[in-house]
């Protein structure tokens, strides 16, 4: 969730719905009755799952290794990673702040092979060992400019591909790159796979874009949203081919994190305090939203996985005196949440 992104979204989103005027007299004597609200056999509830320790995390990022069931999640503020065990309510510390150099946590991810990928918003990504803690590789964004690396996928084919939130592009790090870095000295640059700038609808110059990324398990395509257009679209990796998605009942403004699992997606809608629920056609190319549901309870929500029926929502509460630099102070601890029913 980049810094400058929701405070001018959210202004837009207030815009958009200060002109939904309502209906004239005429209008309403001659408008069919409405429908009844859809009903939901079961609300969505929402709980404290993990605690993170420390009283400025301001969380960004959250991974799940398959295999274990271990969680990770990252500090934005200051970039440590905790690890969340089954059996355990309050987090660990596994990488302290600045380690390796690293000023943020943002997107997280944990591969086939158990590697855990951390990205830093300001140079690029770095690849560890979670049982020794050791950095296996770091590919960094080349080249001067600003950058705003947000967010990470991993394909089937082990894959990485990351959005630049102001650079418009999605990066790849192919497993014959990472095993070159690390036979090089373990440092490499990020080459950009997709341009979507010509793609997207115009922003202005320093709009932040492009955020959460998903790889559909076919590995034909990859799912990445423009947070302030919107808009979702696909990727192809075998052709570099872009499109659009097209997305019925409702759209993806203020989507941050994104999680797909058979053919449903779920998306955090950072500071509108919403989770909104998709089925995505089989061959990615259209989606129609299911369900949103918005609660304040969410604490401005970042990022999302889902284990065993369960949802895992990183509560960053950005608004509280955070990233969004707004006045405010955090409830303490900061949380992880568990979030049923969606």
């Amino acid at each position: 969730m980049p810094r400058a992104l929701p405070r001018r979204a959210l202004a837009v989103a207030v815009t958009v719905l200060a002109t939904v005027l309502p209906l004239a007299p005429a209008a309403r004597a001659t408008a069919p009755a409405p429908r009844p609200a859809a009903h939901h056999p079961t609300e969505p509830r929402i709980s404290a799952a993990y605690a993170l320790p420390g009283d400025r995390v301001y969380p960004e990022g959250i991974a799940a290794d398959p295999r274990t069931g271990t969680l990770y999640a990252g500090s934005y503020a200051d970039g440590t990673v905790y690890r969340m065990t089954p059996g355990h309510r309050v987090a660990e510390v596994l990488l302290p702040a600045g380690t390796d150099g690293r000023a943020t946590a943002n997107g997280l991810k944990v591969d086939g092979a158990g590697r855990l990928w951390v990205t830093d918003s300001t140079a690029g990504v770095s690849v560890y060992d979670p049982r020794t803690r050791r950095l296996l590789a770091r590919f960094d964004v080349a080249g001067p400019g600003a950058r705003f690396v947000n967010d990470l996928a991993i394909a089937p084919d082990g894959s990485a591909y990351l959005t630049d939130s102001l650079r418009g592009v999605v990066y790849r790090v192919t497993p014959r790159q990472l095993a070159r870095a690390q036979a090089h000295g373990g440092h490499a640059a990020l080459t950009p796979r997709f341009d979507l700038n010509a793609a997207m609808e115009p922003h202005d110059p320093g709009t932040y874009t492009l955020n959460g990324i998903v790889a559909d398990p076919t590995g034909r395509h990859l799912l990445t949203v423009d947070s302030t257009g919107g808009d979702l679209y696909r990727l192809e990796p075998s052709t570099g081919r872009i499109s659009r998605v097209a997305l019925h009942g409702g759209d993806l403004r203020l989507a941050d994190g994104l999680e797909l699992r058979h053919g449903t997606l779920w998306a955090a809608h950072n500071t509108d305090n919403a989770i909104s629920r998709w089925r995505v056609a089989p061959d990615g190319h259209a989606a129609r939203q299911e369900r949103r549901f918005t609660d304040e309870a969410l604490q401005v929500p970042t990022t999302l996985i889902r284990r065993h029926g369960t949802l895992y929502v990183v509560r960053s509460q950005f608004d509280k005196g955070g990233p969004l630099g707004d006045n405010g102070t955090p409830r303490t601890p900061f949380t992880v949440a568990a979030v049923t029913g969606i």
